[in-house]
């Protein structure tokens, strides 16, 4: 193998590992998922220079360009390759996410790899493939969820091949919404904590809501800033009604734990906090139309709700749980984005349980932040 194959490897295997691929027949499907998505990618400046191209698609892909200046400039993100091409796929979702936890336990499933650790999820470029790996975990017991992932960092290691792509899976995704993601996305190659998928993840959420919210207060027009205004309160309520139930849930696994976890008490405990999720849920979605909100909209968490279990929950605390204490060490930083990537980089170097103790410490400041 050649140094450019070497180098080309090394690149796919991080976006395999981020992607979850490990067998050999996973990191070559893998392989040649991640190759036929960066050679469908060109310059944005080209996209945007052609006149057959699409003018919805043109503005966003020169505001793409602006954000990708911004993101180096007021946020100190990587300045690289990254997300200065773009790619039209024809499908959905760039990846496909298989994440999976015990019946009556929060805790994800784990996949190991040498470049980025054990990670919580395992990603696949075909859907079929993805839904088959959840079947197969489902057969031995686990709880699973598969959902599409818009995109997915390789850490940095595909800059020298043009860097991580836009995608036509996000490009078209109101302003604030479209800003937020390749800022988290960036933050994925700024700093990351092998083998601590909370950590990576709440970290790249925080710098994602914070980057976005300085970018709409001193870039975007008024409908925008509407726009996300709007969105945000509803992301707000449903980040509160999950919070309450992971925490409900967390609460009576711990208190029922083994031998006594398949009593029928524990399956009534459970059953009733979904029950209860379902109707809180309902009553927030019957305000949210009152306010205007469309069945279209709601889909994507109509369907979450339908298929909700301790996988998707455990999941999504994953992005969320530590949110709080990240934006706590930034004020703490004195607001200076410098100064908090070096305090996160400073945390990724301890041992998981001590980076969590420090984080844990945070979310009381965090909390007395926004009282």
């Amino acid at each position: 193998m050649n140094r450019r194959w070497q180098r080309l490897a090394l690149a796919v295997l991080a976006g395999a590992m981020l992607a979850g691929c490990s067998s050999a027949g996973y990191y070559w499907q893998s392989l040649r998922g991640h190759w036929a998505l960066l050679h469908a990618a060109r310059p944005v400046s080209d996209w945007v220079a052609e006149a057959q191209t699409p003018p919805p698609l043109r503005e966003r892909l020169a505001l793409a360009l602006r954000v990708r200046r911004f993101a180096s400039s007021a946020l100190a993100l990587p300045d690289n390759a990254s997300y200065t091409r773009y790619a039209q796929l024809k499908r959905s979702a760039a990846v496909w996410n298989v994440v999976a936890a015990p019946p009556y336990s929060l805790s994800l499933y784990t996949w190991c790899f040498p470049i980025t650790g054990c990670v919580g999820y395992r990603g696949y470029f075909d859907e079929a493939d993805a839904r088959a790996e959840a079947a197969r975990l489902a057969a031995s017991g686990l709880e699973t969820s598969v959902y599409g992932v818009p995109a997915y960092s390789t850490l940095g290691y595909s800059n020298w091949l043009g860097g991580d792509p836009l995608l036509s899976t996000w490009a078209n995704w109101p302003e604030g919404d479209f800003v937020r993601l390749m800022l988290h996305e960036l933050a994925h190659q700024k700093v990351y904590a092998a083998g601590d998928t909370a950590f990576n993840e709440s970290y790249a959420t925080a710098v994602g809501r914070l980057g976005t919210r300085l970018w709409l207060s001193e870039h975007a027009d008024d409908a925008a800033r509407a726009a996300h205004a709007a969105a945000g309160q509803r992301r707000a309520q449903w980040r509160e009604l999950t919070r309450k139930t992971r925490e409900r849930l967390a609460h009576i696994y711990k208190q029922n734990s083994a031998p006594a976890q398949a009593s029928p008490s524990l399956q009534a405990m459970k059953k009733e906090v979904f029950a209860d999720f379902t109707a809180n849920y309902a009553r927030l979605r019957a305000q949210w139309q009152a306010q205007g909100s469309s069945d279209a909209q709601l889909a994507a968490l109509d369907r979450w709700v339908r298929e909700a279990n301790n996988a998707s929950f455990a999941a999504q605390g994953a992005y969320d749980d530590l949110v709080p204490a990240f934006i706590a060490l930034f004020q703490e930083q004195g607001r200076d984005w410098r100064r908090f990537h070096a305090a996160v980089a400073e945390l990724a170097e301890l041992t998981r349980a001590e980076r969590h103790a420090r984080l844990q410490a945070l979310l009381p400041l965090s909390r007395a932040a926004t009282q």
